[in-house]
């Protein structure tokens, strides 16, 4: 029998601040279904320019979230020295060797993976003598295709984190597309419960609302709030 896919989450429409309003009223009347507190909103800025994103910041977005460590570097400084308290999260795949560079640049980092990158960010942290908050990105749905270690390799991720001296805040993961997320959720929010780790980075543009009805602390919304990206 074919799994029925869960209803996709409102179409968002108006002007960048109706968008944001209508995003946040939904996260939190979710939440609240769910008996959970409003998860943050990280508006995944990856592939929009400098211009796009300003409206959103006038609107009183504050948390943003960028894919790859050169795109955000060639945009971002000027935008927060233009705006104070802005916060910026890697929600993309992080190289080992541009791990400094995003230590440097992202007050978060939501896909620790492998056990080269604990190195490269342990190495990272104690040079800058801070590190950011960071989620293990976990492979939910044992895809091929997909970054993110494997539910079974999870214990050894975080122990290695731990002795390397890094904190882990929570775990972060993408559901299989066309698939109904809501189990793949509950799994990655047990898995959390199991690990004692209280962040749950879950959730984007068509599914933001199981997530936050299921417990997401973070959810990366993009084309919701920006409509259809640019090709870059």
């Amino acid at each position: 029998m074919k799994k029925a896919i869960a209803t996709p989450a409102p179409t968002l429409e108006g002007s960048a601040e109706e968008r944001l309003r209508a995003l946040r009223h939904a996260l939190a009347e979710a939440a609240r279904a769910g008996g959970h507190a409003e998860p943050k909103l990280i508006a995944v800025s990856k592939s929009f320019k400098a211009d796009d994103i300003r409206p959103l910041i006038a609107a009183g977005q504050r948390l943003f979230g960028e894919n790859r460590v050169q795109e955000a570097a060639a945009k971002w400084p000027e935008l927060m020295a233009e705006t104070p308290g802005l916060e910026l999260h890697l929600v993309g795949q992080l190289q080992s060797n541009k791990a400094a560079e995003a230590v440097a640049l992202f007050a978060a980092i939501h896909s620790l993976d492998r056990s080269s990158l604990v190195s490269a960010l342990a190495r990272a942290c104690d040079a800058r003598g801070s590190q950011p908050h960071l989620f293990a990105q976990v492979n939910i749905g044992a895809e091929a295709q997909k970054g993110g270690v494997a539910i079974e390799a999870l214990p050894a991720l975080l122990a290695e984190a731990r002795d390397a001296g890094l904190g882990v805040s929570g775990l972060m993961a993408v559901p299989p597309l066309d698939k109904d997320p809501a189990p793949y959720f509950a799994l990655l929010a047990k898995l959390a419960a199991r690990h004692g780790l209280s962040g749950l980075s879950m959730g984007m543009s068509a599914d933001y609302d199981i997530a936050a009805t299921l417990g997401a602390t973070h959810v990366r919304v993009g084309s919701a709030l920006f409509g259809k990206r640019m090709l870059i």
